[in-house]
């Protein structure tokens, strides 16, 4: 059955091109995930505040380079995107900022961060969500990025909401965590907001 509508991106928008460094304001890069990057990622996993906003931990680092194999792999296949948040003098890991479930078809995709916990409280993430819009917007085309956080996680409600993403509203037991089920709060913003 046709599409009555042409794609916003078509197929190999990404995957056409090398994944790109792309730069942030506070000294920050945004960069692919390196297979020497995986003892920071394990790392970073370690901290019980992301024990409490994800749904994963690191048990190695061989568990954290299979990650990033995976990430790696995600900018050919179009679905996700991944980049490693590094300061850009010294390469130190910062966070992660990513594109998430990429739907080329519609041009849209979630957002979505973490920081390490040395990195808190520095604006990492607003800096990283910040060039990473810029970026999926300007340099790409796409129409609509969303972006969830638990809504008791009020550090991530600061950054989507500093970052000019509007709350849409809340998504009732949206994610299991560990602690059981949270609601989640839906920010998005649209191409030209």
């Amino acid at each position: 059955m046709p599409f009555l509508t042409s794609p916003v991106l078509p197929e190999g928008t990404l995957s056409r091109r090398p994944q790109p460094d792309i730069p942030a304001a506070a000294g920050l890069l945004l960069r692919p995930w390196r297979p020497e990057d995986a003892p920071a990622v394990h790392a970073a996993f370690q901290d019980p505040v992301l024990h409490q906003w994800h749904v994963r931990s690191s048990e190695s680092e061989e568990e954290a380079a299979g990650w990033i194999e995976g990430w790696r792999s995600e900018w050919a296949r179009e679905c996700d995107a991944q980049w490693a948040v590094v300061h850009a003098d010294t390469g130190e890991l910062r966070g992660r900022a990513a594109l998430r479930e990429i739907r080329l078809r519609d041009g849209v995709a979630e957002v979505a961060y973490w920081t390490v916990a040395r990195a808190r409280g520095q604006g990492v993430a607003r800096h990283a969500t910040d060039a990473l819009v810029r970026w999926a917007f300007q340099e790409i085309g796409f129409n609509r990025l969303e972006l969830m956080h638990a809504t008791a996680n009020e550090a991530s409600c600061r950054v989507a909401t500093k970052t000019g993403f509007a709350v849409e509203g809340t998504r009732r037991r949206a994610l299991l965590h560990p602690d059981g089920w949270h609601d989640m709060h839906l920010h998005a913003r649209l191409r030209g907001d």
